[in-house]
């Protein structure tokens, strides 16, 4: 009985010691192994939105689609290779992610501050933080500790993103999956405030939804033909008055049923449950950015590889 009893405090004791070893995300991770590391991403992201005020919205997509499939591990930046297939070609990123360069140059740059020491996932989660405050929006703190993935997941991807045929359940579901409110998810959807969509991703709604603003629709008709594989790549801001901007006007837009994508005017359906944020987002800028803010850390919190699990890459697009 007492040996057994040994060996149990034993286990007990390495548990413990496993669960205060283990790193947990903190907003001064690197402050000791890296302390240019916020002014480093910064410089990097103002010239790369300084060349196209798009990429900002690039840049922040890419690491909400990164944390929804499996968690903010950087598996979306992996390439495909013969033996394997990662994240960049699943459905909801073929032809439509994008700014992989400017990581590329975010974590050259980074490299040669602090070699080997910040992962790809935390410079996404930097860099997204970084692209909404040059273009006008709220700041915060960003949690860091991140390790990254060795590995990605086509199906994963294909299952985990919320298509822009979404419906208000689906949505509240799938974020409400990876421990995101129905709040969160709204507020989460006001990065459509900034950045532009493929024809493709709203030509359905412009031909045949009726909760479609009339001259909106005739407007994105002129450029996104009726028939599939022509203009499927053209581009349309999601939000008209001000797509480089930071602000709520995309809330505005769905009070008005001016919601480009079928998934955005789903926020909005003159009594749905989601009407109620919408409209308090609409009257309230700072309301929003608090919650978007709020949103974005709840996000990055999602399933991080942490401690020794997953790797410090030395290049983003391929394990070590």
């Amino acid at each position: 009985m007492a040996s057994s009893s040994f060996i149990a405090i034993l286990t007990f004791a390495f548990l413990l010691f496993l669960g205060t070893t283990r790193a947990q995300l903190s907003t001064n991770f690197y402050s000791n192994s890296c302390p240019r590391l916020f002014s480093t991403v910064k410089s990097t992201v103002q010239s790369a939105i300084k060349n196209e005020a798009r990429m900002g919205a690039s840049l922040l997509r890419l690491h909400f689609h990164d944390c929804f499939v499996n968690g903010c591990d950087g598996s979306v930046l992996l390439d495909d290779t013969a033996n394997f297939k990662g994240e960049k070609n699943a459905v909801p990123n073929q032809n439509s992610v994008r700014g992989f360069n400017v990581i590329d140059n975010i974590k050259s740059a980074v490299e040669n501050a602090c070699p080997g020491v910040v992962s790809c996932a935390d410079i996404l989660a930097i860099t997204a933080r970084d692209s909404v405050v040059i273009l006008g929006g709220p700041s915060w703190n960003v949690k860091l500790g991140r390790r990254d993935a060795r590995t990605a997941s086509q199906a994963a991807a294909n299952n985990s993103i919320p298509p822009p045929t979404s419906n208000l359940n689906q949505l509240i579901s799938r974020f409400s999956a990876l421990g995101l409110s129905t709040k969160d998810m709204v507020a989460l959807s006001g990065s459509h405030t900034i950045g532009q969509a493929r024809c493709t991703t709203f030509r359905a709604r412009i031909y045949n939804e009726t909760n479609l603003e009339s001259t909106l629709a005739q407007t994105r008709q002129s450029n996104c033909p009726r028939t599939a594989g022509s203009g499927d790549n053209n581009l349309a801001p999601l939000d008209l008055q001000s797509p480089t901007a930071f602000d709520n006007n995309y809330y505005k837009n769905l009070i008005q049923n001016r919601g480009l994508l079928h998934s955005d005017q789903q926020l909005f359906l003159n009594g749905g449950s989601t009407d109620s944020i919408v409209r308090g987002y609409s009257n309230s800028q700072s309301t929003f950015t608090s919650d978007f803010a709020a949103a974005m850390i709840k996000m990055g919190d999602i399933n991080p590889l942490t401690g020794s699990n997953g790797e410090i890459r030395k290049n983003c697009r391929k394990p070590n």
